[in-house]
């Protein structure tokens, strides 16, 4: 066993200049205004829809508050929603939490995205929703998905956790669909320590959101439904406003990993790796690879206990598939679902060390473990 060397993680905070930190702080607490709709919150949203180029949108404090708020403000509360069994928990956590039923539909075997034929034989008459995901921050084929939808009458709410940033021709994914959810965990690629935000097509549908995320009050003595609370505070939302400065910057530097990766991983046999799609702006969230046992010499198991060995952590992400927990194993929809690509995704996928604070001889050395 080798000496414990520093280790390499796949995630760590972008953290803004503690100067300029220290004077928005200074700043709030001579506003005296620490959260409920403050000066910074309202600063946040206004720099995320331009940077996004989103319509609209309101900002959360975590990224699974969202989701469930998404499904209560196009009055989703009974019914199936079809959704991806590749994905991290809270996408099928909050139907459930919704009174929702999820249908599990198979995946594309190259982007791990849901497949839209898949999607069409799912449809039942107790379908009301789509619930995709841009796994990795991949764009699903949303056209694809939307022509579903428009046949059938259904929502399509996307789950855009991983999709801070990526474009499609130049327009932001975030603008398929009814609704898209983002996370601002510190993991991801553009984070407030921890928060998200949900994106909307009209300022009508805005205020709603608004309402909801704040116990559903529409004056000060009027509560209109049952919302709940999810505000931002003031703090994470300066903090928010400092990293969106570094995040193309953060960006580059992924991309530049994920190229370092690729070369070299090219030519080894049994190991697959994710490409950038012609006409996407990537935004280099996780770096995947797929491992087929029989070629590569040894299974993702092994590979991920031999760089824990050497004290570099991966993730097995996403694995198990969602109908594999125990949540969700005796639902009657896991049951049938019959989702062999997702399965062969998920006992063979390894993320590898991504973040834009990654230096060569960090990504070299992760390499010298996976090629040897």
């Amino acid at each position: 066993m080798p000496a414990e060397p520093a280790q390499i993680t796949v995630t760590s905070p972008l953290l803004p200049d503690l100067e300029e930190l220290h004077t928005l702080l200074q700043d709030i607490w001579q506003r005296k205004w620490l959260t409920n709709n403050g000066h910074y919150h309202r600063e946040l949203e206004k720099a995320l829809a331009e940077y996004l180029g989103v319509p609209y949108i309101s900002v959360f404090t975590n990224g699974t508050l969202p989701l469930l708020t998404a499904l209560q403000a196009l009055n989703l509360r009974q019914g199936e929603v079809i959704t991806t069994p590749f994905s991290f928990v809270a996408t099928t956590h909050s139907l459930w939490w919704n009174g929702l039923t999820p249908v599990f539909a198979d995946v594309d075997p190259v982007t791990g995205n849901l497949d839209p034929a898949a999607v069409e034989a799912a449809v039942t008459e107790r379908t009301v929703a789509i619930m995709p995901v841009h796994v990795y921050g991949t764009p699903c084929d949303t056209a694809a998905l939307q022509a579903i939808a428009d046949r059938h009458g259904l929502k399509v709410i996307y789950d855009a956790a991983h999709a801070f940033g990526v474009q499609v021709n130049g327009k932001s994914v975030l603008t398929a669909g009814d609704m898209s959810t983002l996370s601002f965990h510190a993991t991801k690629v553009y984070n407030t320590v921890e928060g998200g935000a949900l994106v909307c097509q009209s300022a009508e549908m805005k205020e709603h959101i608004d309402h909801l995320r704040n116990f559903g009050f529409t004056g000060e003595v009027e509560v209109a439904e049952p919302g709940i609370n999810s505000k931002m505070d003031e703090i994470r939302s300066a903090y928010g406003l400092l990293t969106l400065r570094k995040v193309d910057e953060a960006i580059a530097a992924r991309q530049q990993v994920a190229q370092a990766y690729r070369a070299t991983l090219a030519d080894v046999p049994g190991i697959r790796c994710l490409q950038d799609i012609p006409g996407v702006r990537h935004n280099y969230s996780y770096f995947p690879i797929f491992i087929d046992a029989a070629k590569y010499g040894r299974t993702r198991d092994e590979l991920f206990a031999l760089l824990k060995e050497h004290g570099i952590l991966a993730r097995r992400y996403f694995y198990p598939v969602i109908p594999a927990f125990a949540a969700y194993r005796d639902t009657a929809p896991a049951k049938a679902a019959r989702i062999p690509v997702a399965r062969a995704l998920a006992d063979s996928v390894l993320c590898l060390p991504m973040h834009h604070a990654l230096s060569q001889g960090d990504t070299a050395r992760v390499l010298d473990v996976v090629c040897h």
